[in-house]
């Protein structure tokens, strides 16, 4: 299949949302004026256009979008034609209530907003399938289109009685029969067996806690009725265009999609990214998502969306300051993006997001947003030959949604255990510690990895855990921390609360009890402080290492146990302690950092033969880059070390 190189020829993609629809034509040609002087190469169309495009059933209205692909093919922009499937239009809802979703109480979801159809509806597919299929009919030929971008941010759940029936028939096929069914989701408890499929619902509204397997399922079922809708408006335009790539974009870390699954099925993997500029660890977030994007891909990504300013749906929507939106951008292409987007071209003057900002923001193009933004336009035209080009990991992160939905539910020992949360802190710890991270599913193939980590997968299939015990056993070294390995895949707690195998892999002869901790209660530790939980644990006899709990019920015991190349931490040390413990895991493992000697503000990424060295901190830096460098961005050569102002980045070949 096509990927990301057929859109890009060499040079990185540069642009954002355009929606001209909301816009007198004679503001198109300023917009390509504009494009032009900011080096913009892309735009993608259509993405909330199905009631410009189809104004009332089976109508078409395509010229409006004639005249904006020929301008933009006649101005050397390429186009990435999105399918505007997620925004039915009014008649749609009003005609044809079934489209319309009903969430866990009954309420049903009406138009108004965006993202309002079920993705189980048949009526929904069948005309999402005829827009589709007439835009790909109309456009797949035009010189302009090099892109494909189905629907937008799937993110919708449904309860409703149509949701109900494809549910059975999903399970139907997963399980077979009811008694396989019953087996699986234990309704042995509370009087829940089933004795007819009919009887199988969604989870909706109940008295109490709902049966964790059936919601897990039900997570499961939504990824896959999504999944159906995307593959469906994909197929079509694949039809007529064999020869482009196709995308749909992710939201990071949204717990409604199974993005392993997905990636699989795009030919390109895009991500929407937006840090809040006033967080300190925005960076950090950046580079998780850009870490896990990239990862999903298995090489180049595409960063589908970004503010080049504020948001609009915080609490308080912070600008970013000057030099910001520059540095982060130039961090995901460090990390792998060869496409850099934004939501959106120009701020719109109407409707909810008209407080969000734009590539020309409401102060026009003398504004500071649209000038940072020319800025970084010819930047991108400096680094056309990191295209195509990957990263090399040492380390491996172990993530799975299916993990993290069996573990974020109800009923559970602490609530505060939030999987996003325990993730961000041991990728920070190996961020900081300046350790290129990749990120993988816990079936995936493991071997290239001199370190892979497990900040928490609950749920563990019996493939996981002997690809882990296989990975342990060929060399590898694997750092694991609390609550893992505890269920099945039918969310079924494994006897003697951690699976059997894993117990002996790190050398645990009990796990007595799970301790949770408290808002600001602490296990102390020898040598750190715990946080968040702690675990009574009975450490068998040939352990490596072990690190105790000093005073309180677990005065004694291990916090940390190692057996050869295999450790547990049964706690989330403080960030400088869980970053100290990892480093030592990784120098064990024979991983060094990027760079020695890097200010804390730094951070440092080889992409192919280039190194990336950004500057995430407000004061200027001077860093150690031993030997003679090229700084493609500057054109100058540095020797031994490089300044960098604030927000400043280098890009160096030896």
């Amino acid at each position: 299949m096509p990927g990301l190189n057929t859109a890009t020829r060499g040079r990185l993609l540069f642009g954002g949302d355009y929606n001209p629809e909301q816009w007198p034509e004679e503001t198109w040609h300023e917009d390509v004026r504009l494009m032009k002087d900011a080096g913009v190469n892309s735009v993608t169309l259509g993405v909330f256009s199905w009631s410009k495009l189809e104004p009332e059933p089976g109508a078409r209205e395509f010229g409006w979008l004639d005249t904006l692909m020929d301008l933009m093919h006649d101005h050397g922009i390429g186009v990435v034609l999105a399918t505007p499937t997620a925004s039915p239009p009014p008649w749609l809802g009003r005609l044809h209530p079934e489209t319309l979703p009903r969430d866990a109480d009954g309420r049903t979801e009406h138009w108004g907003g965006r993202q309002h159809f079920s993705h189980s509806s048949a009526v929904y597919r069948r005309h999402a399938a005829a827009i589709t299929e007439d835009l790909a009919a109309r456009y797949g030929g035009h010189p302009a289109l090099t892109m494909w971008h189905i629907n937008n941010e799937y993110c919708t759940f449904d309860h409703g009685d149509e949701a109900a029936a494809r549910f059975r028939t999903w399970l139907r096929r997963r399980y077979g029969s009811l008694d396989a069914l019953n087996t699986a989701w234990g309704t042995a408890f509370w009087s829940q067996g089933y004795d007819t499929w009919d009887g199988v619902i969604p989870p909706r509204r109940a008295h109490y806690l709902h049966n964790p397997a059936q919601v897990l399922d039900f997570r499961r079922f939504t990824s896959d009725m999504l999944l159906e809708c995307y593959t469906a408006e994909r197929d079509i335009v694949r039809r007529h265009t064999p020869h482009l790539p196709v995308t749909t974009n992710f939201m990071p870390l949204w717990t409604g999609q199974d993005a392993w699954r997905w990636a699989e099925e795009e030919d390109v993997v895009s991500v929407d990214l937006y840090p809040d500029p006033r967080d300190p660890l925005g960076a950090q977030h950046g580079a998780l998502v850009q870490d896990m994007t990239r990862s999903q891909a298995g090489g180049p990504w595409m960063l589908m969306e970004q503010a080049a300013g504020p948001v609009n749906w915080r609490g308080v929507n912070h600008p970013k300051p000057r030099g910001l939106n520059r540095l982060w951008s130039l961090q995901a292409v460090a990390r792998g993006a060869d496409a850099v987007c934004y939501f959106q071209w120009r701020q719109s003057r109407q409707g909810a997001e008209k407080f969000h900002s734009g590539m020309v923001s409401h102060a026009g193009e003398r504004g500071r947003t649209f000038q940072e933004v020319k800025r970084l336009g010819a930047d991108f035209r400096k680094l056309g030959e990191v295209t195509g080009t990957g990263i090399t990991a040492d380390v491996a992160i172990l993530h799975d949604w299916h993990a993290w939905w069996a573990g974020a539910q109800d009923g559970r020992p602490s609530t505060r255990v939030d999987h996003p949360a325990v993730l961000h802190a041991w990728h920070r710890a190996l961020w900081e510690a300046h350790l290129t991270t990749d990120f993988a599913h816990p079936e995936h193939d493991l071997s290239r990895y001199r370190l892979v980590v497990v900040p928490q997968l609950y749920l563990l299939t019996d493939a996981a855990i002997e690809n882990l015990l296989g990975y342990v056993r060929e060399g590898g070294t694997l750092v694991c921390g609390f609550l893992t390995g505890v269920a099945d895949e039918d969310d079924r707690v494994r006897p003697g609360g951690m699976d059997a195998r894993l117990r002996e892999l790190f050398g645990i002869r009990v796990l007595h009890e799970w301790w949770p901790l408290d808002e600001g209660e602490t296990a102390e530790c020898e040598g750190f402080c715990g946080t968040l939980w702690s675990e009574e644990i009975e450490a068998a006899d040939d352990v490596t290492e072990t690190v105790p709990y000093k005073g309180g019920e677990l005065d004694g015991l291990p916090a940390l146990l190692r057996r050869d190349r295999a450790w547990y931490l049964s706690t989330l040390p403080e960030p400088d302690a869980l970053r100290a413990l990892l480093s030592r895991a990784a120098a064990k493992a024979g991983v060094r950092p990027v760079l020695d000697g890097l200010p804390a503000t730094v951070e440092a990424v080889r992409r192919g033969g280039l190194l990336f060295v950004l500057n995430h901190g407000r004061e200027p830096v001077t860093v150690p880059v031993p030997g003679r460098h090229h700084d493609l961005l500057t054109g100058t050569t540095v020797t031994d070390e490089v300044r960098l102002d604030r927000y400043g980045v280098a890009v160096l070949r030896p």
